[in-house]
């Protein structure tokens, strides 16, 4: 008889964005004549930049020649022309990267989830609640036990390690989804010191770096000292370039980054992952990566930011009015996510209902993050100017 992986049946049944969908269908048939303006779901509305899609079809056409065409990328982690790329956009922030340290994916999510792969079982695993699902989601699949930093109101959603508290894989997001919040440099030092002391490893989702707008603020973990030797970073250009329908992103493994094996012998976890993708992954397809590297290029980056500062002016939008009705909230600065205490007492599933009902505008409840998102909801910058004008109309009408 097969036996099937019964770790999946202690989780959740619904994914979040699964429950949302479920209602929204159910609103939608049953009110036809009531459209909505979504503002849950953290997917761009901005089309490709111009220089992008030139490169990508010009990669395209290249694919229908015999003399250009190209079949499997020999090594599977990506081609150096990008690589060169995300490491020269590195370097203009300050951090230096060795090309054999990128290793290029289909989206910083698969990532995520996949390099638990590389790990035992008995880890103990630390994620900042509230938290993107997926950190939580891939280690209870496997198993592991996972435990919490509490982010909230108090700390201003900037979980911080606690030396009481033992962990060898430790998941990070900043800017944050959902609650916007950036760590500092300084904070981002304690969580470096921390996982130095307890030999633990790093994993720093760092999606939404572009976003960052003050220069103090960190933009990679490998801004840190130390961070080399403990820290895993992954990226996408989901968010940075509108890339949710094309698919790359980038892990960063560096090769100061060494483990010990049961036997005591050092372990390089760049080399283990590349084993590990070898026999996994067949990487990401010529054109996508040419039009990942147009994104670094400089009439690339002005195009791409042009994108980010209509998010940013989207974020600004809903930042004042909240600010105007009274609502306490966090991030719409250096993050696209706006993180708002729900009005009244509100529940996080209450306020949703309350919203789609009265004003047909949807958001993300905060429940849906972890415990420390009860009473809280987010919103996102990515949808047209136009309707993020058109919701906070209504937001002042029903909330004022």
């Amino acid at each position: 008889m097969v036996k099937i992986n019964e770790k999946f049946l202690t989780m959740k049944k619904n994914y979040l964005f699964i429950d949302i969908a479920k209602r929204l269908k159910a609103f939608t048939e049953a009110n036809p004549d009531k459209p909505l303006i979504r503002m849950g779901i953290g997917d761009v509305t901005l089309p490709l930049a111009p220089v992008v899609v030139e490169a990508i079809k010009k990669a395209a056409d290249e694919m229908g020649v015999k003399e250009t065409f190209r079949g499997y990328e020999d090594s599977g982690s990506g081609y150096d022309f990008l690589k060169e790329a995300i490491a020269g956009y590195y370097k203009s922030f300050g951090v230096s990267l060795e090309l054999s340290e990128i290793r290029v994916n289909d989206g910083a999510k698969a990532d995520c989830g996949n390099i638990v792969d590389i790990f035992g079982d008995g880890n103990t695993i630390l994620v900042t609640d509230p938290a993107y699902p997926v950190y939580v989601d891939s280690n209870i699949m496997a198993g592991r036990e996972v435990i919490f930093a509490d982010s909230n109101e108090e700390n201003g959603f900037a979980a911080m390690p606690d030396d009481n508290i033992h962990a060898d894989i430790i998941y990070l997001c900043s800017p944050n989804n959902p609650t916007g919040s950036v760590y500092t440099k300084a904070q981002l030092k304690e969580w470096v010191d921390y996982a130095l002391r307890n030999e633990a490893v790093i994993i720093f989702d760092s999606a939404y770096e572009a976003f960052v707008s003050d220069p103090e603020l960190p933009r990679s973990i490998y801004a840190v000292e130390g961070a080399k030797k403990c820290a895993i970073e992954m990226c996408s250009l989901s968010k940075t370039a509108g890339f949710t329908g094309t698919r790359c992103g980038y892990t960063i493994i560096p090769e100061e980054l060494i483990v010990k094996a049961s036997d005591g012998s050092d372990v390089s976890l760049a080399q283990i992952w590349g084993r590990r993708q070898g026999s996994k992954f067949n990487g990401v397809s010529y054109p996508i990566q040419r039009g990942a590297e147009a994104v670094f290029t400089p009439e690339g980056q002005k195009q791409t930011h042009e994108a980010i500062d209509y998010y940013r002016r989207n974020a600004k939008v809903m930042a004042d009015a909240l600010t105007e009705l009274g609502i306490k909230f966090t991030g719409g600065i250096n993050s696209p996510y706006i993180w708002l205490k729900c009005p009244n007492g509100m529940g996080s599933w209450e306020f949703f209902d309350f919203l789609l009902n009265n004003i047909q505008v949807v958001g993300t409840p905060g429940e849906g993050f972890g415990k420390n998102g009860a009473g809280w909801f987010r919103l996102t910058a990515f949808g047209t100017y136009e309707n993020t004008v058109e919701a906070m109309r209504r937001f002042k009408e029903l909330l004022k």
